[in-house]
């Protein structure tokens, strides 16, 4: 973990209110899926707080390695860093946190995401898809705005997707593919809304399937460094955690079980 400024080399709005920056990688080597970044947002006589920002992707870019952040523009701080032009500077703390941990003996992944919970899943679906394992990306959104674009998942991911207005996909929530899907898979995966973890939760258990469910939490952060505190979450088993410390990865079992 460590301070550094990121030079962007790719600034575009992705879809929605979705936007995707681009950076130089150097300083994010070995990070892993499901990390995120303390990203400092303003500059001059405007400092604003960081914001805690999934690492979205990797990539080999012109002059080297890039990795992405995907975000959703909602307010002052996220509408400035999408104003970033490529060659601007951002200022970072990172990699930090806990990210996924895929178990090397399992073989079908299932993959849930709900809104800008998609970003750090897929790089995941990257990384799972690249050693040959089968993937399905569950994704989730009140409209179509909201759902990551297909073409540009990794060719091998599966990609079911559920609309709460019916306009792409099924209608509804995604619960009810994890539902139908939670057999079919090794292990399960999730980013999203706290409530929809909690519904995610309640499926598997009822299920008695035993499916191990990592869920990647999203929670407004000061530091991202465990100091602060503003992050702390209470799980049913083992009193106060930091999401940014001890998480964002959470087996939902030890959250809601």
């Amino acid at each position: 973990m460590k301070r550094f400024v990121a030079e962007i080399t790719e600034s575009v709005r992705l879809y929605g209110d979705t936007h995707l920056l681009w950076f130089d990688a150097t300083d994010v080597a070995g990070a892993t899926p499901g990390q995120f970044l303390m990203v400092y947002i303003g500059e001059g006589e405007d400092p604003l707080l960081g914001r805690a920002i999934s690492i979205h992707r990797l990539r080999e870019g012109e002059h080297g390695p890039e990795f992405a952040l995907l975000f959703d523009v909602v307010g002052r701080g996220t509408r400035w860093l999408a104003e970033r032009r490529p060659s601007d500077g951002v200022e970072m703390v990172g990699p930090l946190g806990h990210g996924f941990e895929p178990d090397a003996r399992a073989q079908r992944h299932l993959l849930v995401g709900g809104g800008i919970g998609a970003a750090p899943l897929v790089w995941l679906a990257d990384d799972l898809a690249a050693q040959g394992r089968e993937v399905t990306l569950i994704l989730g959104g009140r409209t179509p705005a909201q759902i990551f674009p297909a073409e540009l998942l990794h060719p091998s991911v599966e990609l079911v997707v559920a609309t709460e207005d019916g306009a792409l996909g099924e209608r509804g929530r995604v619960t009810a593919p994890f539902e139908r899907l939670l057999s079919w898979c090794d292990q399960a995966f999730a980013c999203g809304p706290e409530p929809m973890f909690e519904a995610l939760w309640n499926v598997a258990r009822d299920s008695g399937l035993r499916k191990p469910v990592q869920g990647l939490m999203e929670a407004r952060m000061a530091c991202g460094l465990g100091i602060c505190y503003s992050c702390a979450v209470f799980p049913r088993q083992g009193g106060v955690k930091l999401v940014c410390h001890d998480g964002p990865m959470f087996e939902l079992k030890d959250l809601y079980g």
